[in-house]
């Protein structure tokens, strides 16, 4: 019973430039992890081969040790990887993949598709059928050939390409590199595995996006995995499993906090987070000075705790209460720049002002302590 592993966009080379050192590399280096999981799960399912369907490479310009590593990470899998050069690492004339046979990289088991037409795999008995992009951007669809290509009788007819379903995805991803939805069907596939969309995403029975095995931003659209795929005889219907690959998992939260409860539900979800968590955390609405000091703990332990933690509280005012003023005991001109800086928390000064007024309640608190321990 064949059955394979389809596999797309791992970008190896990505920068993650928005990231400080420290994260940017780990998050560059889980690249790398992904393909060894990738290895780690083909055996573990007994895989006939794995299909990586383009995006390989993030850019053709790639350090022969990016290349190096790249292959070696292959090595936990012994049978035959396939890989589709997509629209990031196009098969140029001169490309990553010509560097990359020309430094002997390139293991024997690992095939490159870098010409359309049919790598067959004898002992599996899977054809499969290529439509690697040779420039980065075409307006012709390169899996057309595919309905007139003949391959072996009883043999599995397996498409990989690299670009957009026309008609299935939003209007300015499918401008370029397009693939017709209803190929498998008139090129008479037992499954067709793309690449390009990063995120998981069944088109038909037969038509499937595997999406990035490593998330690399900030989209809810399922990154993360890699599908294990079964196909019982040539024409019986694929069974398609996800397989989860992701090290390191994205999230991206808008809150509003209006209440304490609001504050309340957002400690409780930054404690419930996973440690390999990275977030991106936007925050509007007012908080008391009390809760400014309970955030603000927060956030510190979650910067060390989590794999990356940003944040953005240009929305978020601090709003003290008759309390909280009473309670820092200011009077006279401080108690008249406290209320000034409230009044500033908006336009060009927001920020400067939001943080001054934290800065000058911790002194006034800390004053306020150490005359009453």
């Amino acid at each position: 019973m064949p059955r394979f592993l389809h596999t797309a966009d791992w970008q190896i080379g990505r920068y993650f430039n928005r990231f400080d050192t420290d994260n940017s590399s780990a998050l560059a280096d889980a690249r790398y992890g992904a393909i060894e999981r990738l290895a780690q799960l083909a055996v573990e399912h007994n895989c006939d081969a794995v299909l990586v369907a383009g995006d390989v490479f993030d850019a053709q310009a790639v350090s022969d040790r990016c290349i190096r590593r790249t292959f070696n990470a292959t090595s936990g899998f012994k049978g035959p990887w396939v890989m589709l050069p997509g629209n990031h690492d196009a098969a140029l004339a001169e490309s990553v993949w010509t560097r990359a046979r020309r430094i002997n990289a390139v293991p024997n088991n690992v095939h490159l598709a870098l010409q359309s037409g049919v790598i067959e795999l004898p002992q599996q008995k899977i054809a499969v059928l290529a439509a690697p992009l040779t420039q980065r951007h075409t307006y012709d669809d390169l899996t057309a050939p595919f309905d007139s290509i003949s391959t072996p009788p009883q043999w599995l007819r397996v498409g990989l390409a690299h670009g957009s379903v026309q008609g299935v995805l939003a209007e300015d991803i499918d401008a370029t590199n397009p693939i017709a939805a209803d190929r498998s069907a008139s090129a008479a596939l037992d499954y067709l595995a793309l690449g390009d969309w990063h995120g998981l995403k069944q088109i038909n029975e037969r038509t499937w996006y595997s999406g990035t095995p490593e998330p690399e931003r900030f989209r809810n659209n399922q990154p993360g995995f890699a599908l294990l795929v079964t196909v019982s005889e040539p024409g019986a219907l694929p069974e398609v499993e996800a397989l989860e690959t992701a090290r390191y998992h994205w999230h991206q939260w808008q809150e509003k906090l209006v209440v304490e409860t609001d504050i309340d539900e957002l400690l409780k979800r930054l404690d419930e987070l996973p440690e390999s968590s990275v977030l991106d955390l936007k925050l509007e609405g007012s908080i008391t000075l009390a809760d400014e000091q309970r955030l603000a703990d927060a956030l510190s332990r979650a910067e060390a705790r989590y794999r990356s933690v940003t944040y953005d509280r240009s929305r978020l005012l601090l709003a003290p209460t008759e309390e909280d003023l009473a309670g820092l005991q200011a009077s006279g001109y401080v108690g008249d720049v406290l209320e000034q800086l409230q009044t500033r928390q908006s336009g060009a000064e927001a920020q400067t002002a939001r943080d001054a007024l934290a800065i000058l309640a911790n002194l006034l608190l800390e004053a306020r302590e150490e005359k009453h321990p």
